[in-house]
């Protein structure tokens, strides 16, 4: 067994696919099936099972993901701290993020990061939970998480976090006319409202249930997943929505108005990671990032 073979194999994991896998590999088929076939007989276990034109992992194909990941996660470890020796010139530095905090701080910080180190790439996934983002980490997925929660042992099991700043909630609306004239807003204030919610297990949606809750009259209009069609949904009229204050300058941005939200409730937001050594890229955005 071999890196190479490790990299095809989750390569093959992530596309579904011999041939997805070859194409984003750029080798040719043949090279694929053949690692793969040769890591199946070095391991004397079968790692997929061929269903049609995919593939589906077996219990022992199952076993290897995550080792899989460690393995060439250190390898990529070993590279990027080699080269850090002369400064860090380059490499790939994977966040998990939820989309708010994509938003704001992720937004800055990555503005300064990239500043001040232009040749490392960065890659931001997507998560709507603090448990997605747990998840990320845990699989060797990313590197490094901003989650917005309180985080506790139950959430983020076995993880690092490091608070980052505290988020209020916000009201949305197409324009002031929208809003109940009281600034800021109690969630009593919006009876008869139409919401815009995002989907459960987020604070937004959190705080959403609980005006629905105080404010007579008020309605679910839409549930969304994609939270980057909140804003668009605002604009055109369609609903009031209840989101983090790290969409404040974007909202006021694109002509919506915005009014401060009379509630208990806040977010916690954290930049969280595996215990451990991390690359030098991910040492150094977790050092700016909490140092600002």
């Amino acid at each position: 067994m071999d890196a190479r073979q490790l990299k095809y194999f989750l390569a093959v994991v992530d596309a579904g696919s011999v041939h997805r896998a070859a194409e984003q590999l750029f080798v040719a088929q043949p090279s694929v099936s053949q690692s793969l076939r040769t890591l199946e007989r070095d391991l004397g276990s079968l790692l997929f099972h061929r269903t049609g034109r995919r593939l589906v992992l077996t219990a022992a194909g199952h076993a290897l993901v995550a080792p899989a990941r460690e393995v060439m996660r250190g390898l990529q470890l070993a590279r990027a701290t080699v080269e850090a020796v002369d400064g860090l010139l380059g490499g790939e530095l994977v966040i998990a993020s939820m989309p708010s905090q994509s938003v704001s701080p992720l937004t800055d910080l990555i503005a300064a990061f990239a500043a001040a180190n232009p040749l490392v790439r960065i890659s931001v996934r997507a998560a709507s939970t603090p448990a997605g983002v747990g998840k990320m980490l845990t699989t060797g997925d990313a590197e490094l998480g901003v989650v917005a929660a309180s985080p506790t042992a139950e959430e983020l099991p076995g993880l690092e976090a490091s608070h980052l700043e505290t988020q209020r909630f916000a009201l949305l609306a197409r324009d002031e006319a929208a809003l109940p004239a009281a600034d800021p807003v109690r969630p009593a204030d919006l009876a008869g409202a139409a919401l815009i919610v995002g989907q459960q297990g987020t604070g937004m949606r959190r705080v959403a249930d609980a005006v629905l809750r105080e404010a007579p009259g008020s309605r679910f209009a839409v549930e969304v997943e994609h939270r980057e069609a909140v804003l668009p949904l605002v604009l055109a009229g369609v609903g009031i929505a209840v989101v983090s204050d790290s969409w404040r300058a974007l909202a006021k941005a694109a002509g919506a108005s915005v009014r401060a939200l009379d509630c208990p409730d806040s977010l916690a937001v954290s930049l969280v990671h595996r215990p451990g050594r991390l690359s030098p890229a991910a040492a150094a955005f977790r050092d700016l990032a909490v140092g600002r």
